[in-house]
């Protein structure tokens, strides 16, 4: 059992709030507290309800992973897709989604929150990131590990994002849409909650090696149940979505791509 964790109150304009209850104003849909997060599905609902889970999801669901993700598994394993370290990723992060003037952040598919909890301080003193995730273990462990008095968490469905239309200021998902079974659905749930003006920043795989190199990474994605996007996947998608300023980065078998609502 995880403790229920006392609200925090959140400075800054003169005000305070409960982080808690300020998601809950950003949210479409009731939610019951469960181990200090807010869940809007039913306990049963996993990555299985979308059909036959794959490896790398199961793994996304362990108690096991969730403890030793930020702490090993996740700098590790990004370093050598990319070559970039885990705070240099969080500096790019923090640049495109222009955080020091942002209020309200989303992290699309947080697991334990080490970029919620890291993207959360570069907020304006009355910022508030919200980590969501479909992991209780991932969301447990965040609520433990990465809480502050700018940090919340939710538990949902990406693919029907529970919050209004335009609910926040900037919208990230980093290193999780090659899991998910509709990524072009999540990733237009992300324009969707976007208020104008506002930037949306996504990491994740790239398939735009040589042939051989190409071929070999595919069959070892399918394998783990990974999905590997083209060069142009997401461009076209947030420029077709009326996103301007849209910009990419590879690096190896990632690449990420930043983009703005006009205001």
């Amino acid at each position: 059992m995880y403790p229920e964790r006392l609200p925090v109150r959140l400075t800054g304009m003169g005000s305070t709030a409960d982080p808690l209850e300020t998601t809950r104003d950003l949210l479409d849909r009731p939610a019951t507290l469960r181990h200090g997060f807010l869940d809007v599905l039913d306990e049963a609902d996993s990555y299985e309800a979308s059909g036959p889970s794959t490896l790398a999801q199961r793994a996304m669901n362990s108690p096991l992973v969730a403890g030793v993700y930020e702490r090993f598994w996740r700098p590790v394993a990004f370093y050598v897709a990319s070559g970039v370290t885990t705070g240099a990723e969080q500096r790019r992060a923090a640049e495109a989604l222009r955080l020091s003037s942002a209020h309200r952040l989303l992290d699309i598919a947080c697991g334990p929150g080490n970029f919620t909890g890291q993207l959360a301080q570069r907020l304006p003193d009355d910022g508030l990131a919200v980590g969501l995730d479909i992991s209780v273990p991932m969301l447990s462990r965040a609520v433990l590990d990465n809480s502050g008095p700018r940090t919340s968490y939710v538990r949902g469905d990406a693919g029907t994002l529970p919050f209004a239309d335009e609910a926040f200021d900037a919208v990230c998902c980093f290193g999780a849409l090659y899991l998910m079974p509709q990524p072009f659905r999540v990733a237009h749930e992300m324009v969707r909650v976007l208020r104008p003006g506002g930037r949306v920043a996504i990491l994740t795989s790239y398939a735009g090696q040589s042939p051989p190199v190409r071929q070999a990474m595919n069959a070892g994605a399918r394998v783990i149940g990974l999905q590997m996007f083209e060069r142009d996947a997401f461009t076209d998608l947030f420029t077709s979505s009326g996103l301007v300023d849209v910009r990419q980065q590879t690096q190896r078998t990632l690449q990420f791509v930043s983009a703005g609502k006009p205001g």
